[in-house]
């Protein structure tokens, strides 16, 4: 009962609260979407947060209901903001490439847009690996085309067992890996977990940390 009680301790008070020390250049982030809600961005930037990630769009038709708010806030609190998408496997790489691009333009002083591949939350349908891959390749390809940057990849360990696109694609990676810093050569982000304090956000975030573009 007091192990449990200490661990209790630890995962509720220590770590959302826990930051790691970061090396030259690194700044702290966060990403978000809907899901937390009205944000108050100057308070985000006050508890040395520096850049954030938002989603814009989920398949090819679905717009974040609270990205033109979160991008509007985010700008005007001076963070450097970014767009992602949750690429779904049931909806065509052109439809969804045209659906984030329409939501989310090119700007040429945000960061490289991010594509986030997970099959938790994803739809029922597994398409062939070869199937995803060319449908990922040219969503891929339209967004590059129009943003003139390469895509960032969320890959979550679910989607890389079924689809092994990591290493192929050859992409910046946005990795999780629990505290611990990423052992991957190519990361650009790393996401610590999703149970951070953030003051400005109600409820947890998840917390990451990025690094200079090699």
């Amino acid at each position: 009962m007091g192990l449990g009680c200490l661990v209790a301790g630890w995962w509720f008070l220590w770590l959302p609260n826990w930051r790691p020390h970061l090396h030259g250049g690194e700044q702290f982030g966060v990403d978000v979407s809907a899901h937390q809600d009205e944000i108050n961005w100057a308070k985000v930037a006050d508890d040395d947060i520096g850049f954030t990630y938002i989603k814009a769009t989920e398949g090819g038709d679905f717009e974040d209901p609270r990205f033109a708010s979160n991008w509007r806030g985010a700008a005007e609190a001076g963070l450097h903001r970014g767009a992602y998408h949750f690429f779904t496997l049931c909806t065509e790489g052109v439809v969804q490439a045209q659906q984030f691009i329409r939501v989310a333009p090119p700007d040429p002083g945000a960061l490289a847009p991010a594509v986030d591949l997970e099959l938790a939350g994803n739809c029922k349908d597994r398409p062939a690996p070869a199937a995803v891959e060319n449908q990922l390749s040219e969503f891929l390809s339209i967004v590059e085309n129009a943003w003139h940057n390469q895509t960032v990849l969320y890959v979550g360990r679910d989607f890389e067992r079924r689809y092994p696109v990591r290493e192929r694609l050859d992409r910046p990676l946005w990795h999780r890996r629990f505290l611990r810093r990423p052992d991957l050569k190519h990361w650009i982000i790393w996401q610590l977990h999703g149970y951070a304090h953030v003051s400005g956000i109600k409820g947890q975030v998840d917390l990451d940390v990025m690094r200079p573009s090699p």
